[in-house]
């Protein structure tokens, strides 16, 4: 393909949507032009309103190496894209219309771009230049994916306890949560306020937020997204989600962490994906009818497990996101799968044959969707294009179930795992590999530089 014909441009529907919503927001004060990096952090400017059309039009630019940080928002030593590179400009592209961003004290605007190559060409380094390239890759072979996300979360108040430990909202406070049953009502009721800001927010923005509800641990909820046919979509409304939970806990004085085990003792939280195939005609290719799915379904099923751990390092990129990963903790722990069974890592719920669908339980809630529904969706074509079979259905208890393989729970596994696989090299650009692999390295050598409380409490004095 020619150069020429790689240059990405906003659609026309997605500039008249922008440009009415500026019509219908003439006292817009500040708009927000932002991408998402390999960890799903927002990178981006504030700028003055009347700069919301030179945003639409291309004219934000940013260091290539901006979607390539660390999580401390550091450059990676010895990146290609930094000093090797003068560390050169991007251009930033809209890849979605201007939305309000409510939870602001003055009138706010945002707009969700891409980092691209000066020229308009996918930049390797943004992430979600590498899901579409698994996109593509799937449309060869005939099929869309549907998908949806669940995002567990943490509702936390603002301040830290003594030991800077972070405090979910309690029964010991009569404005926060009173109780931790899941699916209590009593608790949603508690957080009404909040919750009609997030829906009012997600309306504003065109995000299908679905149900609510209540989850495992003190302060943890669950909100759902419907389900899409375009999976960029999909992503792209997963982290711009999370990015507006935490702006609307803000305006009520609270937090909110995705973080994946903010507490040694309570339940993580998790980030599954709902995933079923349509063909041209949008039919389901995993209904034929039964209960049981088709072939396809379990080609699909087999090709998630065998790419599992080569993708562990995207569905668990951080040294907390291992500490979910618990026997007893509802986490899956093995390489199974079964039909309506939430103890197997790779679940076909219970539903209508029309909506089969596969429930991919891996991931954390601290990841980038874009990476994660790249794994997934790699994976999937691993299985189609090779026609794998998976070993039987798990009935009853999986975390009892002897022969599996396991899910690979160490940082420094899983990136060994990530950098030595084939995978990444067939479905990912193999310079994003080579950059994903530097800059975990990078924070996983500040990680170990770092000596915990609990290493001074136990061997300061002891020994």
């Amino acid at each position: 393909m020619a150069a020429a014909e790689q240059q990405y441009r906003p659609s026309p529907a997605l500039i008249e949507a922008s440009e009415q919503f500026l019509e219908q927001h003439p006292d817009l004060k500040w708009i927000e032009g932002f991408t998402f990096d390999i960890n799903g952090v927002p990178r981006g400017k504030w700028l003055p309103a009347d700069s919301a059309r030179k945003l639409l039009g291309g004219g934000l630019q940013m260091p290539r190496s901006a979607v390539s940080l660390d999580i401390w928002g550091r450059d990676i030593e010895n990146s290609p894209l930094v000093f090797a590179s003068g560390d050169s400009d991007g251009v930033c592209l809209p890849v979605g219309p201007i939305s309000l961003a409510p939870w602001h004290r003055e009138q706010t605007a945002q707009l969700q771009m891409q980092l691209f190559e000066a020229d308009g060409s996918d930049l390797y380094a943004d992430p979600r230049s590498q899901l579409k390239k698994v996109i593509e890759r799937l449309g060869q072979l005939g099929y869309k994916a549907v998908c949806a996300t669940e995002l567990e979360f943490y509702l936390l108040r603002e301040g830290a306890d003594d030991l800077g430990r972070p405090r979910p909202v309690s029964e010991n406070d009569a404005s926060l949560v009173p109780s931790t049953d899941v699916y209590d009502l009593a608790e949603l009721d508690a957080q009404r306020h909040f919750f009609a800001d997030v829906r009012a927010a997600c309306e504003a923005q065109g995000i299908p937020a679905d149900s609510i509800l209540s989850e495992c641990a003190p302060g943890q909820f669950e909100i759902n997204l419907l389900h899409c046919d375009d999976p960029l979509k999909v992503a792209d409304q997963t982290l711009l989600f999370k990015r507006l939970l935490k702006g609307v806990a803000r305006s009520h004085g609270l937090r909110v962490s995705a973080m994946a085990k903010p507490f040694g003792d309570q339940a993580g939280n998790g980030m599954h994906v709902h995933m079923s195939l349509i063909d041209s005609d949008g039919n389901n290719v995993f209904d034929d009818g039964s209960d049981e799915g088709t072939d396809l379904l379990r080609h699909a099923i087999a090709g998630m497990m065998e790419t599992a751990n080569d993708a562990m390092a995207i569905f668990a990129p951080h040294a907390n996101s291992y500490r979910r990963f618990q026997e007893g903790s509802h986490a899956p722990l093995n390489l199974c799968w079964g039909y309506d069974n939430r103890t197997v890592t790779f679940r076909v719920p219970a539903s209508e044959p029309k909506a089969r669908r596969i429930e991919h339980r891996i991931a954390g809630a601290d990841v980038n969707a874009h990476l994660v529904l790249a794994a997934i969706l790699a994976g999937v074509c691993h299985g189609l294009e090779n026609k794998l079979q998976p070993p039987a259905a798990v009935e009853g208890d999986a975390y009892q179930v002897e022969g599996c393989d396991q899910l690979i729970n160490t940082w420094g596994g899983a990136l060994e795992r990530f950098a030595d696989s084939s995978l990444w090299q067939e479905y990912f650009d193999p310079k994003f590999v080579e950059l994903f692999v530097l800059l975990k390295q990078q924070e996983q050598a500040e990680i170990a530089a770092r000596v915990t409380d609990v290493e001074y409490e136990s061997y300061l004095q002891r020994v």
